[in-house]
């Protein structure tokens, strides 16, 4: 569908489409980068105010222009040390901030904020909640199953799906994930996460997004995407039977990032700055009455 040739968003790690807005997509480099979040379009490209297109350059005339970069919404009173990913609902965002590649870290947390105009140029959170793994007992972790690369809200209420590295190797992964609910919204205390379900043998996930109706749960992985049917009972959604839709990683390479456009279509986003849309067929489709 489209490349995202703005130069600062270098290493696209999450993205939602906007609930109210058209033609916008919110997205947000991994670590290393600057507290602050873009708005991108179907194709990839940058929303800047007509107003402020002598200020800023966009897209691949960055490179190289006179005028800086859009620097896209800035956040204030928040710091970026390890963004994975971002969730969406209703009017408001939900911005992760869990990348834990050697299980040490003790400042996990998650930014919630009131999504802002497109062409806004600062905004900053409404809260800041910060996270703890029941089950992780030293710092860093004895078993390296604590990092986390996707997020998804149910209700105001954030999931956590965790991803696993082997023999404390931050290069070496193994399969298996660990689904957890945050139950508390205290904002000067650690919330304790509650562990909900578990996976053994699927692939490491980098994102995840749960659909407008809230009936599946989509979880990007190395090999494409599992797509989980609300569980009957609870909120279990990994012992619920997947639909898995095997993807190149040719094609995909490193896919970070995950949403939905309507209900039969998936956005994903890699960090080589490509955008592509996945049609999901269903049975009334096959049939031709959709």
């Amino acid at each position: 569908m489209g490349h995202v040739a703005h130069l600062p968003i270098d290493e696209t790690s999450g993205i939602v489409r906007s609930r109210w807005q058209e033609n916008v997509w919110w997205v947000h480099n991994d670590s290393g980068d600057a507290p602050r979040i873009f708005a991108i379009d179907s194709t990839g490209a940058v929303h800047v105010a007509s107003w402020h297109a002598g200020d800023y350059a966009a897209g691949a005339d960055a490179d190289g222009s006179s005028a800086p970069a859009w620097p896209g919404v800035q956040i204030g009173a928040a710091a970026h040390i390890d963004y994975e990913d971002i969730a969406v609902e209703d009017r408001t965002l939900y911005l992760g901030d869990i990348g834990n590649n050697g299980n040490a870290r003790r400042d996990l947390g998650i930014y919630v904020i009131r999504e802002p105009f497109r062409y806004d140029r600062r905004t900053r959170p409404v809260r800041h909640l910060p996270i703890r793994y029941p089950d992780q007992e030293t710092v860093p972790a004895e078993e390296w199953h604590f990092d986390a690369e996707a997020l998804f809200v149910d209700d105001g209420t954030p999931y956590v799906l965790t991803k696993h590295r082997e023999g404390q190797q931050i290069g070496s992964l193994e399969p298996g994930t660990k689904l957890y609910r945050l139950d508390t919204k205290q904002t000067h205390q650690v919330n304790t996460l509650t562990l909900v379900d578990r996976h053994a043998t699927i692939p490491p996930p980098t994102a995840a997004a749960l659909s407008p109706s809230g009936d599946r749960l989509a979880v990007l992985c190395s090999d494409g995407v599992w797509l989980y049917p609300r569980p009957e009972e609870n909120d279990q959604w990994l012992s619920s039977e997947p639909r898995r839709i095997r993807l190149s990683a040719e094609r995909t390479r490193q896919a970070e990032a995950v949403t939905w456009d309507d209900p039969h279509t998936l956005r994903i986003a890699n960090e080589q700055r490509n955008v592509w849309t996945l049609l999901l067929e269903t049975k009334a489709r096959a049939n031709g009455r959709h």
